[in-house]
């Protein structure tokens, strides 16, 4: 299986449909009549297809065991077809897609095997997704182009004695959301110094700066004293969820001094300074975080 560690819980859902087809009224009236021998054809199938969403990861090798937290299965009868409509949903880190289809299938398969007494010509086709929602396809992208800085503070890495890992880490992220980095810096830990970059990106309307470095507690680590007073809105949910997200892998992550806010239009970000720290921090705000420009342009055009 793929690894989804990395991935964030949220809601989603998915519909799919497989059609089964009669060759006489017949039948139809038979299933709506309920004397098939075999028994209530609509309700017998309908309890296989929930037995089988439960049970898709058992059965499709790539699939992860989820906590499917709901299951409902509609019927719609059109002349000698039956459309089956499935849907699943949950809150995980990956999409139900296959459990919707592999439930409508198999509520398809009952009702062949419990028709086939009676009707020897019963098809099924037509098996399809019909809609999905959650995860990332549910992220929009921008309606203008970003822009960004990525600015590593480290006294080690300014003076060569070190490779940045981190800063490069986040300028990939970044690229392959389609923000544009405008500058890719390595500064010391020094207070004016990060603070000179922020202003400079402010008053160049840049759209975020992300600085990786300096969130520690050696005496050294003084990115979050130097941006806390130039924020003029705080954003505590995103530091928040960065230590939400890395506690789940390392309990390191409660030592983190990440903060986030608003100068002006401006994000400004402190992440932690390791590779693995900058890392799972991205993984963890984006592309959601990217939601707080289309709020800012909104806001602009009231």
């Amino acid at each position: 299986m793929i690894d989804i560690t990395h991935k964030h819980s949220t809601l989603r859902e998915a519909t799919a449909q497989a059609v089964v087809k009669v060759s006489k009224q017949e039948t139809i009236d038979a299933i709506v009549n309920k004397e098939v021998p075999k028994g209530d054809v609509l309700e017998m199938a309908k309890v296989a297809g929930l037995f089988a969403v439960k049970k898709t990861s058992d059965v499709i090798p790539d699939c992860h065991p989820l906590p499917v937290e709901q299951t409902s299965v509609a019927y719609e009868i059109d002349g000698l077809e039956v459309k089956i409509m499935l849907t699943a949903k949950t809150i995980y880190k990956t999409g139900v897609e296959v459990e919707a289809m592999h439930g409508a299938s198999v509520v398809a398969l009952t009702m062949y095997d419990m028709l086939k007494p009676i009707d020897k010509q019963v098809e099924i086709g037509n098996i399809k997704l019909l809609k999905k929602r959650g995860g990332k396809s549910d992220f929009s992208k921008n309606t203008k182009e970003l822009k960004a800085a990525v600015v590593v503070c480290s006294d080690s890495i300014s003076a060569g004695k070190k490779e940045d890992r981190a800063g490069k880490v986040i300028v990939e992220k970044l690229e392959k959301l389609g923000v544009q980095v405008i500058e890719y810096a390595i500064i010391p830990d020094e207070l004016e110094a990060i603070q000179q970059k922020a202003m400079t990106h402010v008053d160049q309307s840049t759209d975020m700066v992300i600085y990786t470095g300096g969130t520690g507690l050696s005496p050294r680590d003084v990115t979050p004293e130097a941006l806390k007073p130039l924020i003029e809105r705080e954003i505590p949910g995103v530091s928040e969820y960065i230590r939400h997200y890395g506690q789940d892998r390392t309990p390191y992550s409660m030592l983190s001094r990440s903060v986030a806010g608003l100068r002006e239009e401006t994000l400004l970000l402190a992440l932690p300074g390791s590779t693995n720290g900058a890392k799972e921090s991205m993984e963890a705000l984006f592309p959601s975080l990217l939601h707080l420009f289309r709020v800012i342009e909104g806001a602009r055009h009231n």
